[in-house]
């Protein structure tokens, strides 16, 4: 016997395997947060925040999933955590990348970051930038607070998917770690489906350039050698 298959893409409706016959909790009295169902408006904003032709760049399942958070729809849908755990992952390696990098590593580290009895250890040229690593600015270019508004300036809020617990107080329904996982989540798909040296080329363009770590970042001087060594 021939069965009548609904062929719609899984982000578009909640499976029906997946629905209850019976509603087990009443529906909640406040209004819920509308949600973009609108295919153009997400990829304006994929554009937007990969550039020309980045609505290319994803699968259109892969699109949808990526800005799904886990609590849209229960789940029912799929959701973005392991891509956003891959895309944080990448992140963070090119943000260690690009503090080792950078010519001037003092920019990058605030007054707590020093020695609070003022003693003033070895110094060399070529592990001074390691510093970076230990103090705070890897952890602030990674914070939740910075992807999130960053999300905020490309225009994710208008395309993310999900249910706050009050839909007029977002920010005390998590909307910042929301908004920097669906980021992450992105990196982390285009690492799938383009390869990582897409992924760590938007992570360094899009992400952290962005937040003020330098793309170009100057050669350091060579370090100069013992003059017993030279012949």
């Amino acid at each position: 016997m021939d069965v009548d298959r609904d062929n719609s893409p899984r982000w578009s409706q909640t499976p029906p395997a997946l629905k209850a016959p019976v509603r087990v909790r009443p529906p909640r009295i406040a209004q819920p947060l509308k949600v973009n169902k609108d295919q153009r408006k997400l990829d304006e904003f994929y554009i937007k925040f990969l550039g020309r032709d980045g609505d290319k760049m994803l699968s259109e399942e892969t699109k949808w999933l990526a800005v799904t958070n886990k609590s849209f729809d229960a789940g029912r849908r799929g959701f973005n955590d392991r891509l956003a755990f891959f895309g944080k992952r990448i992140l963070e390696l090119q943000c260690s990348l690009g503090l080792i990098s950078v010519a001037d590593p003092s920019r990058y580290q605030r007054a707590e970051d020093q020695d609070p009895h003022g003693r003033e250890p070895f110094r060399h040229p070529a592990i001074e930038s390691v510093e970076c690593l230990l103090g705070s600015a890897h952890h602030w270019f990674t914070s939740h607070k910075q992807l999130a508004n960053l999300a905020e300036q490309y225009g994710l809020p208008e395309v993310v998917r999900w249910h706050p617990r009050d839909p007029e107080r977002l920010q005390a329904s998590g909307s910042e770690l929301v908004y920097a996982q669906a980021l992450l989540s992105i990196i982390g798909a285009l690492a799938l489906e383009q390869g990582g040296a897409v992924a760590n080329r938007i992570a360094m363009e899009k992400v952290l350039t962005p937040l003020g770590l330098k793309r170009h970042w100057k050669t350091r001087p060579e370090v100069a050698q013992p003059s017993g060594s030279q012949r």
